[in-house]
């Protein structure tokens, strides 16, 4: 097999190149080794129900983030690793995500998703492109590469808060819901604002009156910063100043003064110093080996000189009053009744003071604040109406065109009466936004169905921050019924169905390259089952298609067949994945026909099966190239 990417397999037309390259994968379930590689356009995957085919979905799952357990690893083993190797020549919107997560190395153009799960630990390890990163990462990354469609995401177009996600998507209106979310969300602070302004009006006054005694308060106690423990020390000079004197005195004394308060020493240190240091100089000139000793004397003299000096100063500087201690007293009670009564800190204390004019202006000032917020949001409003009833009309002509397509794909898969219609319904609200019921009159509801309110003039509706609408699908699937939502009509083959006729018109604007459908086909067969395989290869032309089937009809539109088994060995139970010719693939779907053992029928049903959806593959490629000559 070639496994380059490049060129298009549809001559004059310019495709995706193949997306996920390689997928590799060890003690998962049942799959001991497996090594897939894949091509670009539409990779099928059949075999008998139990074979493995769900597990190399849930093994996809995993690199997308989706959460693991130790019971995916196979048994005997300690551990399972998945590996998928993508090509992101295509993508290069990929390449600043990668970078902001210092997953780039700029050096080929294939990212690598990894991860391993631990039975021990119980836990599982991300990695992308060999470097460890968090699940939320994986997520993010992986869910920009593969996109998995199971056969029972047909529920999730029973959850109503999909279809606005779904028409916005298919219209391009992803940008101006953006506006109108961005738009909602200053709304909201702005409104918020004024609650709060509101709140406070009945205490206000009491409020600036709190604010104001504050100020009072410090203003007239003058705190300063890293006073108390200025005090706090002062107080313990005082207290001790009887001793402080005479510990002062008596350094003195000893260091330099014979005499003093009384006090007598045989001689004081620095005179013994000057008769040691006299003695040393008178021994250096006799003996010039002692000048060093000479010189330590004289250091030491001097030294002495200096601090007899230092000791005389703080004598001199000493004033200790008795009643200083009293004044320290009075304050540090004052510092910490401050304390106390606002239950913080000088610093605290201090900041609140700082802050509390603005608050008293702004207070004072409210009314004027109040009336600058209800003209902003009269004008949010006036805007954020506009903003969402442009959304709503452009949503309601494209869920006309929607309705249409779909409508159009169902009947191709034996729903030939079906009716699709995209039902936008509004809520009036007083608190509402303001739109002009002229951007809501256009395209009118089938069945009698009634829009909300009468027509004319202006009104207030609901909003959140996906506009005003509430968008839901609704559907007749015989002649006579009326329009009811999906989940009160829609069986389980109609909603597979359904679903495939969405996602093959959907697919033109999906950015994921590379789409995964499991089993969507189920409740589908005969001429059906050939348009889910023209839909399913249709939308290869713009993505990497991987599908797992039952129906040979799909089979046989494959661009790759991979036949999945299960075989036993050693008492053990082995996945394994192989590739099959072309040969091989008619007798794959003759198996698929009819069973085993393979009739000649069977054979010959299946070469026409296969001969058709070749002809049908040429047909739509040449009408492609045409087109896009003309073009």
């Amino acid at each position: 097999m070639n496994f380059r990417g490049g060129a298009s397999r549809r001559s004059g037309v310019v495709c995706t190149k193949r997306m996920l390259l390689e997928l590799n994968i060890s003690d998962f379930a049942i799959i001991d080794q497996l090594r897939l590689r894949l091509t670009d356009g539409f990779n099928v995957l059949t075999g008998e129900t139990g074979a493995g085919k769900s597990i190399i979905i849930d093994a996809l799952g995993t690199l997308r983030g989706e959460r693991t357990d130790p019971t995916f690893i196979r048994a005997g083993a300690q551990r399972a690793r998945v590996e998928g190797v993508f090509s992101i020549d295509d993508r290069p919107d990929l390449v600043p995500l990668l970078e902001e997560y210092g997953l780039w190395d700029g050096e080929d153009d294939q990212v690598i998703l990894t991860r391993e799960i631990n039975r021990e630990s119980g836990r599982s390890v991300a990695r992308i492109n060999g470097r460890a990163v968090s699940s939320a990462v994986l997520r993010e990354i992986g869910g920009r590469l593969v996109d998995i469609h199971g056969q029972h995401e047909g529920l999730s177009l029973f959850n109503t808060r999909t279809h606005g996600d779904m028409l916005d998507r298919f219209g391009g209106l992803v940008p101006l819901r953006d506006q109108v979310a961005e738009k909602v969300g200053q709304l909201r602070r702005v409104r918020e604002e004024l609650a709060t302004l509101r709140a406070a009006a009945a205490s206000r006054a009491e409020r600036i009156e709190e604010l104001r005694m504050l100020l009072e308060d410090v203003q007239a106690a003058k705190l300063r910063i890293g006073e108390e423990e200025e005090l706090l020390r002062e107080r313990a000079l005082v207290q001790n100043s009887a001793r402080i004197t005479d510990l002062v005195v008596e350094a003195y004394a000893t260091l330099y003064a014979g005499d003093e308060a009384g006090r007598r020493v045989a001689r004081p240190v620095v005179e013994a110093l000057g008769v040691v240091a006299d003695a040393l100089a008178e021994l250096a000139k006799l003996d010039p080996s002692m000048q060093r000793v000479s010189e330590q004397a004289g250091e030491l003299l001097y030294a002495a000189e200096d601090l007899a000096s230092a000791v005389r100063a703080y004598r001199d500087s000493m004033e200790f009053d008795p009643a200083r201690v009293d004044a320290i007293e009075d304050r540090l009670t004052l510092i910490r009744d401050m304390q106390r009564k606002y239950r913080a800190s000088i610093e605290q204390i201090l900041e609140r003071a700082a802050s509390a004019e603005a608050e008293i202006e702004r207070l004072t000032n409210s009314e004027e604040h109040l009336a600058g917020l209800e003209a902003e949001e009269q004008r949010l409003l006036a805007e954020l109406g506009a903003l969402a009833g442009e959304l709503s009309r452009r949503r309601r002509a494209t869920g006309d065109e929607l309705a249409r397509a779909v409508e159009g794909a169902v009947r191709d898969l034996a729903m030939p009466h079906v009716r699709f219609y995209v039902s936008l319904e509004h809520v009036e609200d007083p608190d509402g936004v303001p739109v002009d019921d002229e951007l809501l009159s256009g395209g009118q509801p089938q069945d009698g169905e009634q829009r909300n309110g009468s027509s004319g003039g202006v009104r207030r509706w609901a909003f959140d921050k996906t506009g005003i609408d509430r968008v839901e699908f609704l559907l007749s699937p015989n002649p006579g019924e009326p329009l009811k939502p999906l989940a009160r009509i829609a069986s389980g083959g109609e909603s597979a169905r359904l679903l495939l006729a969405l996602k093959s018109i959907l697919s033109r604007v999906d950015e994921v390259p590379t789409l995964i459908f499991d089993e969507v086909d189920v409740g589908v067969g005969g001429r059906a089952g050939q348009v889910v395989g023209e839909k399913l290869w249709s939308i290869s032309e713009q993505h990497q298609v991987i599908c797992i089937t039952h129906l040979p009809q799909v089979a046989a539109f494959a661009d790759a067949h991979y036949a999945i088994s299960k075989h036993v060995s050693d008492n053990r139970t082995r996945t394994m994945v192989a590739q099959l010719s072309e040969e091989q693939r008619a007798e794959e779907i003759a198996a698929m026909l009819d069973g085993v053992p393979v009739s000649e029928h069977s054979r010959h049903s299946a070469r026409e099966m296969l001969e058709r959806a070749r002809s049908y593959k040429q047909r739509s490629s040449r009408e492609v190239t045409q087109t896009a000559l003309i073009s």
